[in-house]
């Protein structure tokens, strides 16, 4: 798809990735549409871009979500592109884990990225793209983040089957599964501390190779631990 002016809703914006994500489309000349859950750092981020619009919402709110993507669509005239950033992390024994602490790792990192897109593929232009931030542990689920390597596994498993039952409509559904990033989000975990996490990729890096997936249409973003690099298939 062509960055250059698409249309495009920005879900966990207010996250350190999400918020590097909104940057770069909007330097690229996308036209954007802001949610995520702290309204003061949304309208902070909103008003360094120009004033979009942004619209605070909770991840697990599908009612809100639903009313988020008319307001994009109504905004914009139109969608051609979501990208969704949102997510939440939690760490510890599998044994040990916490039923409440489980349910919300789903519900954000799963349930609410699912009832996003569902919303938005009513409004998405043919030839548009979805983006999904799964993670690696999507494929290699990692010690003390059982919970959340599940969740992660279950989105990606989601999102492939939803790209194939959208061939039709010409529709990127980008999975990007990028090794751990320093985003901060370790330190805003559910429960529990994190084990040894290897050096964090560069953000800005993998920010790049998530808008050039888009524009090339490729599925997935991936990772490939002998070379050290981010690699689009």
């Amino acid at each position: 798809m062509e960055i250059q002016g698409a249309r495009v809703l920005v879900s966990g914006a207010t996250g350190v990735l999400g918020g590097a994500l909104a940057r770069s489309l909007a330097a690229a000349g996308a036209r954007l549409v802001l949610t995520g859950r702290d309204d003061a750092r949304l309208q902070a981020l909103a008003a360094d871009l120009g004033g979009v619009p942004a619209v605070a919402a909770d991840a697990v709110d599908v009612t809100a979500l639903r009313a988020v993507v008319d307001t994009a669509t109504a905004a914009l005239g139109g969608l051609d592109a979501l990208v969704v950033a949102s997510g939440v992390v939690a760490f510890g024994p599998a044994a040990d884990a916490d039923d409440a602490v489980t349910e919300e790792l789903f519900a954000v990192n799963t349930l609410a990225p699912m009832s996003l897109v569902r919303a938005a593929l009513p409004q998405l232009s043919d030839g548009g793209a979805v983006v999904l931030l799964s993670a690696i542990v999507a494929d290699a689920p990692t010690l003390q983040m059982a919970e959340y390597s599940a969740t992660k596994a279950a989105l990606s498993a989601w999102a492939s089957v939803l790209r194939r039952e959208l061939r039709g409509r010409s529709l990127t559904v980008l999975d990007v599964k990028p090794p751990h990033v320093d985003t901060g989000l370790v330190d805003r975990a559910l429960a529990g501390s994190p084990p040894r996490l290897p050096e964090g990729h560069d953000q800005q890096a993998l920010v790049d190779t998530i808008l050039e997936g888009m524009r090339a249409g490729k599925r997935e973003v991936a990772y490939d631990p002998k070379a050290g690099e981010l690699v689009l298939r």
